[in-house]
């Protein structure tokens, strides 16, 4: 067998161990990106080959934690790519004003980052008290460090810049406290969030919303879970919700694909039309 038939051999095999061993099933996953995380992964261990993961994560629960977290970890930051935020203050706040309270999915939230963004242009928008986010994702340590809410403050920076150029209209200082090497977020913003285990894997539509965010999220299925979890998205949409999805994802080959009016092809924004 070639190097590469052996790798992937093996990558199936650590797979079903932690599939089988603590029920988290990456099978769906894309190829390339389980390929690019496992020999990520390795470089991190004591471990000289893939194979020798495959029976240390089944007898060390700790390292299949490690690694799962670090499957499920997608890249974020405060107000990531800017000009999206601004286009959902100039698109979609202007609906989500005619209605008397709102209800918003963010799938996939991570750590937390793009959600506390999400909180803070809506309450600058006017719109937060009558807001409710659900925030998601099945990785219990990401939630914990989201609903901690505590950030490098050397993140700070970035972040701050990010907010400007997203149209934020008050000093990025002004929503969080600095202790130390870290910045944690005002305690005003978790108000109307509630974070949650779901998985958009294995479980069923969450709740009925009028926005959806699942961001850079999709990039890392393969087609057939990628239609799984646009069909949960779109039954989780009421009708005139709108969807966000990252920059390089699209509704383009989906099977509701014609129930959805495209607002924005830069930032992938749409709003349900049936």
């Amino acid at each position: 067998m070639t190097p590469q038939e052996v790798e992937n051999i093996e990558i199936d095999l650590l797979l079903m161990a932690l599939q089988k061993g603590y029920g988290y099933d990456f099978h769906d996953y894309s190829r390339a990106t389980i390929q690019r995380r496992v020999r990520r992964f390795l470089t991190r261990t004591a471990y000289g080959q893939i194979g020798e993961l495959v029976s240390a994560v089944l007898h060390d629960a700790a390292l299949a934690q490690a690694m799962i977290y670090d499957f499920s970890i997608t890249v974020t930051e405060m107000f990531r790519d800017p000009s999206f935020y601004t286009a959902v203050r100039t698109l979609i706040v202007p609906y989500l004003r005619t209605y008397p309270f709102i209800k918003i999915w963010h799938a996939g939230c991570a750590t937390g980052q793009e959600v506390y963004s999400l909180a803070i242009l809506l309450q600058e928008e006017g719109l937060y008290d009558r807001a409710t986010i659900f925030a998601t994702d099945f990785n219990d340590l990401a939630l914990k460090a989201a609903r901690d809410a505590i950030y490098p403050l050397r993140d700070m920076q970035k972040y701050t810049a990010n907010y400007q150029l997203a149209g934020g209209t008050r000093s990025f200082a002004d929503y969080y406290h600095a202790h130390y090497s870290y910045g944690r977020m005002d305690k005003s913003l978790k108000r109307n969030i509630t974070f949650a285990n779901h998985n958009l894997v294995t479980d069923g539509v969450f709740s009925e919303v009028h926005l959806v965010f699942c961001r850079n999220v999709l990039i890392y299925f393969d087609p057939q879970l990628q239609n799984r979890v646009f069909g949960l998205l779109n039954q989780s949409l009421v009708r005139g919700g709108f969807l966000c999805l990252g920059m390089k994802e699209s509704l383009d080959f989906a099977p509701m694909r014609p129930d959805y009016r495209l607002l924005d092809a830069t930032h992938r924004i749409y709003d349900k039309r049936k």
